[in-house]
């Protein structure tokens, strides 16, 4: 059995896993199983890469020396991270390390085009093309999600911009574009020195595009930065002749693509408004004076008035990630049930820092994936809802998207929270949204707000309904 269709069958097999694995990961019920057989498929992978290596390139270049202690080192350092990192992941944290994994495979891929651009093995304008193309936006996705990782930590705490930005941006993209085509016309024999500049002019532009970039963006530059990431490992992969690397990046990158444009839509925006507009910049004086005044009630009266609902919905927000509070929430919900109170939770798609982030928050706490429902599942049910009840959401639950022309999140599809009954708030304080845009509903008759960390708030709520029910037992005896 010959070496080749080893590695050929290998990385067959690992593509075909890759597919599978994401086409599993398209539901809550089966995404583990489908994240178990893309790793095994990433393993292979990384076996017939290592196979490839051994048997073929240095059949082909006795005079390469492969250190594979080095490789032995990096494998063993990056399982070990990637495991500790990803079983001590705060729930909070989880959207800053999506954006650094997407960084790290950018990464990797600008640094496989340029060892074939240094090596001088890369030959033709085609190929020397595809693997300039890879290096461009692997680069640009590697400094690009550094940034929005240091953005969603914490550690860029606000947008940089200036005067010029935009004009400053493209004329690095377009010197950078500029090295690439020189690059090509010298046949790839430019020099170290012209391949540094490119790169530095990447990295550079990565940088540039990410910083001005407000916040409340951060799901969609992440889903952009997958997609960038996936496309620069297919190109590569061309390059490398590998057909695991071109399968799986296709794939990366059309699911990452497919979720921006969905993304973009459920914000009711482009892409391109996304990266350029400065969304978040907003000016106070446009807004018009809200009606109405925020209404403090106890969390003990709001879930007693849960209790006796006959239907309650639950929108769950970045506030009940920050609280960790989803342990208890689930708690609360199991007791109304107990109760014979339909609870159901509406998740909207840009909730929370990343896609998904509210579904991997829920499915942490063991809630079912049957009452979970998103927008458009769910939106037409408010208006024959008893009761509402918000957990550090705002944004998707504005009703000024859909009257107030002068707000910034007006066209964004919203969830109809306040076309229930009575709408709860659990809310630390009285600040603004994510986006920095001031809450109609929180104004509205039907809205009272309850004050305090999400967590304590819901502690407080479960007594009370544990009350509720030894009053009960002793009103019988």
């Amino acid at each position: 059995m010959s070496s080749h269709w080893i590695i050929d069958t290998g990385s067959f097999v690992a593509a075909f896993l890759f597919i599978y694995g994401l086409k599993r990961m398209s539901s809550p019920v089966t995404a583990h199983s489908g994240i178990v057989a893309a790793g095994i498929g990433m393993v292979l992978a990384v076996l017939a890469s290592l196979l490839y290596v051994i048997n073929v390139e240095a059949v082909a270049r006795p005079h390469l020396l492969v250190n594979f202690t080095l490789v032995a080192i990096a494998l063993g350092l990056g399982l070990g991270w990637g495991w500790r990192s990803g079983k001590t992941v705060a729930i909070t944290a989880m959207p800053q390390m999506v954006a650094l994994y997407n960084g790290m495979g950018g990464g990797a891929a600008a640094a496989i085009a340029a060892v074939e651009l240094v090596s001088g093995r890369t030959s033709g304008k085609p190929q020397l093309g595809v693997t300039l193309a890879g290096a461009l936006i692997g680069s640009i996705s590697f400094s690009g999600s550094i940034i929005a990782w240091a953005k969603l930590g914490g550690r860029i705490n606000n947008p940089w911009r200036i005067w010029g930005q935009q004009a400053l941006n493209s004329l690095v993209f377009l010197a950078t574009l500029g090295l690439g085509f020189y690059f090509i016309t010298k046949g790839g024999t430019a020099g170290n020195g012209a391949t540094a500049l490119f790169f530095v002019g990447a990295l550079l532009f990565g940088v540039l595009m990410t910083m001005p970039i407000g916040g409340a963006d951060m799901p969609v530059v992440i889903s952009l930065y997958n997609a960038f990431t996936g496309l620069a490992v297919a190109l590569e992969g061309f390059v490398l002749q590998n057909p695991a690397l071109m399968i799986a990046g296709m794939v990366v990158g059309s699911a990452g693509t497919l979720l921006t444009l969905l993304m973009a839509k459920a914000m009711n925006r482009s892409v391109w408004n996304v990266l350029f507009s400065n969304f978040g910049d907003v000016i106070i004086e446009q807004e018009r004076e809200i009606k109405g005044r925020l209404k403090p009630v106890e969390a003990s009266d709001a879930a007693v008035t849960m209790r006796y609902a006959g239907k309650v919905i639950i929108v769950p927000g970045y506030g009940l990630a920050a609280a960790q509070a989803q342990q208890k929430l689930y708690e609360f919900v199991k007791l109304l049930q107990a109760a014979g109170v339909d609870v159901k939770f509406a998740i909207h798609p840009v909730a929370g820092r990343m896609p998904g982030h509210m579904d991997v928050l829920l499915a942490e706490a063991g809630v079912p994936y049957d009452i979970i429902h998103d927008l458009d599942e769910i939106n037409d049910e408010f208006s024959s809802t008893d009761d509402v009840l918000i957990i550090g959401a705002n944004d998707v639950v504005n009703p000024a998207a859909r009257t107030n022309k002068a707000s910034p999140v007006y066209g964004m599809p919203i969830l109809n929270a306040d076309q229930a009954h009575q709408v709860y708030v659990i809310k630390r304080g009285q600040g603004r949204g994510y986006a920095g845009v001031e809450n109609e509903l929180f104004y509205a008759d039907n809205c009272n707000m309850v004050y305090g960390d999400a967590q304590a708030v819901l502690v407080t709520m479960i007594q009370a309904i544990k009350d509720l029910g030894e009053g009960a037992i002793l009103n019988a005896a």
